[in-house]
């Protein structure tokens, strides 16, 4: 599908006047991608699972029926072992190691981290050597990945130094990677908009949301960034409000209908470069 619209239908308001604008936009990126004779790459992290509940079924269902993989970062500490024995079931996921308890060890009015030099880094890589044992132990063949993925996309880079020892080969954050590995050797791929606006904690609505990821589609394209690093979709199904999922059933099918727009399994996302 070219030329063809992807606006949902809506009544015009300023508000869906503003997310008509940025439908249209989207599928005039796509189109460019495909006049150009390539394919948009996306993919898809949801962040901070811990057990199955009932959103955590939306975000299976809204996988399922768009065929759309995901990757899901699991906080290890936190996990319940029936989690891992229902994503088994789900044949399009893969699980990623979220830090260890997603805990903020940063002084009071700094931002928020768990991986940062606040503490020893002997304690903070044993604890996630703990947490992986743990993923390693509950997770069937095939599920588990060899990613970190820190809790609010912050590690220092002497934590990033040791990963490689603990057995990760990728690192994943935000922000347009500067390169397929970081200085630690570790494959990057990142999350590029987050469908949350955090200070309030809901949807940051469908101009915003789409305005961020048409922006990296053509960075992309026009060689701005890297152009292999596919367009990185970030959830949390955990504070995910209907407005967030109905704009994601929208832009999963919009996607899934466009010729040049395809999604990826983080199997294939992390694959280290030849």
């Amino acid at each position: 599908m070219t030329g063809v619209s992807i606006l949902p239908d809506s009544q015009p308001t300023a508000e869906t006047t503003a997310a008509a604008k940025g439908w249209n936009a989207l599928t005039r990126e796509l189109d460019a991608w495909a006049k150009a004779g390539r394919t948009a790459t996306f993919w898809w992290r949801d962040d901070d699972a811990i057990a199955v509940t009932p959103a955590l079924e939306r975000l299976l269902e809204l996988s399922s029926r768009h065929s759309v993989p995901v990757a899901v970062a699991v906080i290890p500490h936190r996990a319940e072992k029936a989690l891992f024995a229902r994503l088994a079931r789900h044949t399009n996921v893969r699980v990623l190691q979220h830090g260890y308890d997603h805990a903020n060890h940063a002084p009071e009015g700094t931002k928020k981290c768990e991986l940062g030099r606040h503490r020893p880094k002997a304690t903070v890589l044993a604890e996630l050597a703990d947490g992986r044992a743990k993923l390693k132990k509950e997770a069937p063949p095939g599920l588990l990945l060899d990613v970190m993925v820190p809790p609010w996309n912050r590690i220092d880079p002497a934590i990033a130094a040791g990963l490689g020892k603990l057995g990760f080969t990728a690192l994943s954050a935000d922000k347009p990677r500067k390169a397929v590995r970081d200085p630690a050797g570790l494959v990057r791929a990142n999350s590029h908009v987050d469908t949350i606006e955090w200070v309030n904690r809901r949807f940051a609505g469908e101009e915003i949301v789409l305005r961020g990821v048409v922006k990296h589609l053509a960075a992309r394209r026009l060689g701005k960034a890297d152009r292999d690093e596919p367009t990185g979709l970030l959830t949390h199904h955990l504070a995910q409000d209907d407005a967030g999922w109905q704009f994601m059933d929208r832009f999963f099918g919009a996607t899934a209908r466009h010729r040049a727009a395809r999604w990826l399994d983080a199997a294939r996302v992390f694959r280290p470069a030849s």
